[in-house]
């Protein structure tokens, strides 16, 4: 029923009609196109309330102190294993979240229509900045030579290797696509799956789990923090990403085909392939309480667990999580300060719970 307002001699009437057909246009991809950002109302309200839960995670790398590290690195206090972990982790991830907030930004928001999904996605964008600053912060903390990062990102195979295989899924939609089409459909929904379950999903965790290991004996408590708090957004954005697949999928059914979901099956298959290579660099001989053999099998643990949440058959049945005290290091809503003894929280009390044992 349309809806009159008088006021003083003028009357407004709002069509109830017009207002139902535009909710009803609001879709992932071909939805109804304006140049006004308004939210309401939500259609998909998963989007607002981890957008919510994002921004009350807001987190700034300088706000971690880094003095103990420091201290560590510069002393005989750790190996050079421990340091070369350091320096896998900050080679690989000074690449990965510029590649990954790149394709967020100009590629799958520049395609979805329905604005709650665009704002949850820059938001996405952003959090992949600060994780950028902090890597930043990291290498002039330690005095790294920021050339050596570059170079490791560059001429490390197993780096490059990973980043073409992800980049490959990006540049194929940085031009101008006719979604009403099968196969650039397809495409979008394989980025987002390469991207949030393969890359961020997967890809991540390797480093994640020997960083925090480190971090659990007291080593680069500063790096460690960071860590944890980066792994807490990835939690996040493992979710967009799932989120928007799944509504992608059901809006667009024609997408899900038996071809579709072996090739995806696939793609998992060899990016886990790379990532098992890669933590094989990392890890090139078991030390410091780390074997490279446990965190394969958490690769194929965490691979599973990303096929299984969007539908997809797991690669490895039955297989299970060799490093279960990882769940333990994802409860970061209140931390100790490390030098003053004061309580931060990045989890404002407004917002929902985002982390839980099923993300490891």
């Amino acid at each position: 029923m349309d809806k009159t307002y008088k006021i003083g001699n003028r009357e407004f009437t709002l069509d109830h009609d017009k207002a139902e057909a535009a909710f009803a246009a609001k879709k992932v991809i071909n939805g109804r196109q304006t140049m006004t950002f308004n939210l309401l109302p939500l259609k998909y309200q998963w989007a607002y309330d981890l957008y919510r839960t994002m921004k009350a995670n807001h987190w700034e790398p300088e706000d971690i102190q880094m003095q103990k590290d420091v201290e560590q690195w510069r002393s005989a206090e750790v190996s050079q294993n421990e340091r070369w972990i350091i320096m896998m982790g900050i080679g690989y991830f000074s690449a990965a979240e510029g590649i990954v907030g790149d394709n967020v930004q100009h590629v799958v928001r520049e395609l979805v229509t329905a604005p709650e999904l665009k704002l949850v996605l820059g938001r996405h964008a952003h959090e992949e900045n600060i994780h950028a600053d902090s890597l930043l912060y990291m290498i002039s903390s330690l005095g790294i030579n920021p050339h050596e990062c570059e170079a490791m990102f560059e001429q490390i195979p197993t780096i490059v290797r990973k980043n073409e295989f992800v980049t490959k899924h990006s540049n194929n939609l940085r031009r101008d696509l006719d979604l009403t089409k099968l196969e650039n459909k397809q495409l979008l929904a394989k980025n987002i799956f390469v991207f949030g379950q393969c890359m961020e999903g997967t890809q991540f965790y390797g480093l994640f789990g020997m960083i925090l290991s480190l971090y659990r004996q007291n080593k680069f408590p500063g790096i460690g923090q960071m860590f944890r708090y980066t792994l807490r957004d990835e939690s996040n954005h493992i979710e967009v990403f799932r989120n928007l697949f799944m509504d992608l999928i059901e809006e667009n059914p024609e997408i899900w085909t038996q071809e579709f979901r072996e090739d995806l099956v696939e793609t998992m298959r060899e990016g886990v392939a790379l990532e098992k290579e890669f933590i094989r660099d990392c890890l090139p001989v078991n030390a410091v309480g780390l074997s490279s053999e446990e965190f394969e099998q958490y690769t194929d643990y965490i691979a599973d667990r990303r096929l299984a949440g969007c539908g997809l058959p797991v690669l490895n049945p039955g297989v299970t999580n060799p490093l279960p005290w990882l769940a333990e290091m994802m409860d970061v809503r209140k931390e100790q300060n490390f030098f003053e003894g004061k309580v931060t929280d990045y989890q404002k009390s407004s917002a929902l719970a985002n982390c839980s044992d099923d993300d490891l």
